[in-house]
């Protein structure tokens, strides 16, 4: 069997791990779906969503032409979650433009502070 990148096939868990589940193809072939191309999202168990005899549908994304290790993905079938976007946070108001000017104010007063306790401490 002559497997290459973009290949869709049908396989069955034989093995599943906590990495991921190991995928017969036939013609004694094998792949992984490592567990970060099971589905999108985050994954605690993966024996939650795949179980060992369970027929899949795959898609090849990865051939090692050196160790013909095979990568598969049930990822590639699911349609993208939508991608939220989170209003950025400030450490300061930005709106004060203030830059560097509390650390210029303020490293001398860090450096002595530094010394003295380096001082007291040999």
């Amino acid at each position: 069997m002559n497997v290459k990148i973009g290949d869709i096939m049908i396989g069955e868990i034989t093995g599943i791990q906590t990495y991921g589940a190991f995928v017969s193809l036939g013609d004694n072939q094998q792949g992984l779906i490592h567990v970060s191309e099971v589905k999108h999202g985050f994954i605690k168990n993966i024996e939650d969503d795949l179980r060992v005899g369970q027929k899949v549908k795959v898609q090849v994304i990865d051939v090692d032409e050196y160790t013909k290790k095979i990568s598969l993905s049930l990822r590639v079938f699911q349609d993208a979650p939508p991608i939220l976007f989170k209003k950025k946070k400030y450490f300061t108001n930005r709106y004060k433009n203030i830059g560097f000017e509390s650390i210029d104010k303020n490293l001398s007063i860090w450096v002595d502070e530094f010394l003295e306790d380096i001082t007291e401490n040999n």
